[in-house]
C-alpha cells in the first residue's frame, strides 16, 4: 500500500531527527527560551528579511489559527476568509468557539480577490444595522490554498493595500508555505511574505517536522503579552526546545527550501502522469496537492492499493480524488502509483 493522502503522514526528515537526537541529552532554559529556539528565530528571521521580527512556536495549525486570531482581534470581531477556507470548513468551529465569527465570502480557486473583499466591506459600511453585528476584524488567507492554487505577487499586494485600506491586519495560514513559495509557478519568497502581511506562520509539521508552526509577526507587530496568551490558550510548550531544535535544522543550509522543492517536483511529474493517462485535472494546482477527476470504479480498484482522498463527487459516476506529495515522496512511490492508474 502506498499512500497519498496527505503532507503528513511521515515522521520527520532525517537531518531534523539528527538533531533531536544530538541535543537529547543537553540541558537547556524552558518554555522557548533555549539557545536552539533562539537560533532558529534568528535564522528565519534572516530567511525573511525580516530582522525585528516577533517570533513564536506552537503546536499545529488548528491550535496556531485559533491563538492567533483570538490573539490579535477582541472578541467582538470577526475574522473574513474564503468560503473555502481552512478555518470556514476544516477546524470544527474552532474560531467561533473563541468568540469569533468568521465571515466567509467567495473565493476564486480558494482565493480571496480584492474584488470581494471590496463588495462585502461596502456592504458592511454602508449597513445601518452594523454596529449590532460582528465588527470585521482581520482578513485570513491561505497559502498555498485548500485547492492548491498561490497568490501571485500582484495578487498580494493589491490585497494588502486593501486591508490596510479598511486597517484589516492580514494573516496568512502558510501550514503549507515551504510548497507554495518553491511552486515553479510561484514569483513571491519568504520575503515577500514577509513585507505584505501582518502576520503569518511557516509550517513545519507538513513540511519535514515531527510538528511545529512557526508564528512571524514581521514587523515586531506581536500583540502586547503574546506569550502569556498562548499559555492561556493551552499551546505553550514547557519543552519548547521541541519545536526549536526542529526548526533550527529546517533553516539551516536551506533545508526548508529544498525539501519544499522535491515535493513539487515529485508533483509535478505525478501531475504529467495523469495527464498523459488521459485523466481530468479538476484543478491544475502548482504546488504539492493534485486533484484528479476519476470513475467510481476506477476509484473502488485505486483503493485497494492507494491511499488518498474523496474531495467531492462529481455528478453520480465520478469522483475528485486529492492526491498529495510530500517532502519523504519518492520517485520508486510514483513509479508504483503510475502502474496503477
Amino acid at each position: 500500500m502506498i499512500s497519498f493522502e496527505c503532507d503528513y503522514n511521515n515522521g520527520a526528515h532525517p537531518l531534523v531527527l539528527q538533531h533531536l537526537a544530538e541535543t537529547n541529552r543537553e540541558q537547556s532554559l524552558t518554555y522557548g527560551f533555549d539557545e536552539w529556539t533562539l537560533s532558529a528565530k534568528e535564522k528565519i528571521r534572516e530567511a525573511c528579511c525580516a530582522p525585528d521580527a516577533d517570533i513564536f512556536f506552537l503546536y499545529g495549525g488548528t491550535q496556531t489559527n485559533l491563538t492567533v486570531i483570538n490573539g490579535y482581534i477582541p472578541s467582538y470581531k470577526s475574522v473574513v476568509s474564503a468560503d473555502t477556507g481552512h478555518i470556514n470548513v476544516l477546524e470544527c468551529a474552532a474560531i467561533e468557539h473563541t468568540g469569533h465569527r468568521v465571515e466567509a465570502i467567495p473565493g476564486i480557486n480558494g482565493k480571496i480577490t480584492v474584488n470581494e473583499l471590496d463588495c462585502y466591506m461596502e456592504w458592511f459600511l454602508n449597513n445601518g444595522n452594523r454596529i449590532h453585528m460582528a465588527q470585521p476584524g482581520m482578513v485570513y488567507i491561505t497559502f498555498p490554498t485548500e485547492f492548491g492554487t498561490i497568490y501571485s505577487a500582484g495578487e498580494l499586494e493589491d490585497l494588502y493595500a486593501a486591508c490596510r485600506k479598511y486597517e484589516l491586519p492580514l494573516f496568512i495560514d502558510g501550514a503549507r508555505m515551504g510548497y507554495g513559495v518553491m511552486s515553479h509557478e510561484s514569483d513571491v519568497d519568504l520575503p515577500f511574505i514577509a513585507s505584505h502581511c501582518d502576520v503569518f506562520y511557516i509550517g513545519g509539521t507538513k513540511v519535514g517536522a515531527l510538528c511545529g508552526e512557526a508564528v512571524v509577526f514581521p514587523h515586531g507587530n506581536a500583540p502586547r503579552d503574546f506569550f502569556s496568551i498562548i499559555k492561556q490558550h493551552g499551546a505553550l510548550s514547557a519543552k519548547g526546545r521541541l519545536m526549536g531544535v526542529q526548526f533550527d535544522a529546517l533553516f539551516t543550509d536551506g533545508l526548508y527550501l529544498r525539501i519544499s522543492r522535491h515535493a513539487i517536483d515529485m508533483a509535478e511529474r505525478m501531475k504529467q502522469m495523469f495527464k498523459d493517462k488521459g485523466y481530468e485535472l479538476f484543478i491544475d494546482s502548482p504546488t504539492n496537492q493534485q486533484f484528479v477527476v476519476i470513475d467510481n470504479e476506477k476509484v473502488k480498484e485505486l483503493e485497494r492499493n492507494v491511499i488518498f482522498t474523496h474531495w467531492e463527487p462529481r455528478g453520480d459516476t465520478q469522483m475528485v480524488c486529492r492526491f498529495v506529495t510530500s517532502w519523504a515522496t519518492t520517485p520508486e512511490d510514483l513509479d508504483r502509483l503510475e502502474q496503477l492508474i
